[in-house]
Formats: C-alpha cells, structure tokens, sequence
C-alpha cells in the first residue's frame, strides 16, 4: 500500500519530520510527500495510506501551510470512509492546553469525514531533548507493520 505524507508547518520542521517519515517508508510504500498547501482533498484516495505531519502554531492553531487544505475539507466534505491514516503531531508542552491542538485538529477533520486513524498518534514536544526526525523515525518503524495490515 502507498503512503502519501501531507505536512503542515509554519517553520518548516514538520517538512523535515515528513522526509524523515518518507527515509523509513521508502522500502515499502513508496511514499510521496506534499505540503498541504498544494495538495487537493479530491486527491485523497482509499487505496492509500494517509501520513498527517502536523504543527501547532500559535495558540493551538493550525499551521499556515495547512489551512488551505483543512478549509477545503470543511468545504467540500468529500466522503473518506474507507481511508486509513495517522498522526505525527508537533507541539510544545509550553503551551499547555493547546499542545499539540494542530495534529488534534487535523485527525477531527478527517475523522468527521470518514476516516479512521489507526496506529499512535505521536505528539512530539519541542521542550524535550528528542529531535523531530529521529523521533519520526522510530514512529514510523513502529508504523510500517500498522499500514501493512491497512
């Protein structure tokens, strides 16, 4: 099964935290990345697994980068039954009620719609000594047997 990974940042991490998803994938589910700012919810497909890497911005906000794509969801409601995805959120515990809202609020959207998450909803915490990448790599190590029984 493919992976497609659909990341939205303010700073560019969540890009990063997406190659580094992509880098543990490549073996078996030729993923394709995109920003969400220039991905279509048309595009999404059931024959995919979907890869949300997501940043909060602000005071539990989504990222810049997402909002196009999430105001397309809320636009457009387009049927997702049938679509499996996960979370790898971005956050920091400073910000202790809206920690990590932007994945949150993403994994909403898409189940409002019709799709289930399956496997961990990671919530890495940028106040912890754990780099984004390397904790993404392990997530998605973790991920690959999750996404094989998709």
């Amino acid at each position: 099964m493919a992976a497609v990974i659909l990341y939205g940042t303010e700073t560019g991490t969540s890009e990063l935290v997406a190659d580094a998803i992509a880098d543990v994938l490549a073996a078996d589910h030729d993923p394709s990345i995109y920003d969400m700012a220039e991905y279509a919810a048309e595009d999404l497909n059931t024959d995919d697994f979907l890869v949300v890497v997501c940043s909060t911005y602000g005071e539990g906000e989504l990222p810049s980068s997402a909002l196009p794509f999430a105001d397309e969801l809320d636009e457009e409601k387009p049927d997702l039954a049938g679509l499996r995805f996960s979370v790898f959120g971005l956050g920091d515990t400073v910000y202790d009620d809206t920690f990590n809202r932007g994945g949150e609020v993403m994994a909403e959207k898409l189940t409002a719609l019709g799709a289930i998450e399956v496997g961990e909803h990671y919530r890495h915490d940028a106040s912890s000594a754990e780099k984004p990448a390397k904790a993404a790599q392990a997530w998605a190590e973790r991920l690959k047997p999750v996404i094989a029984g998709a």
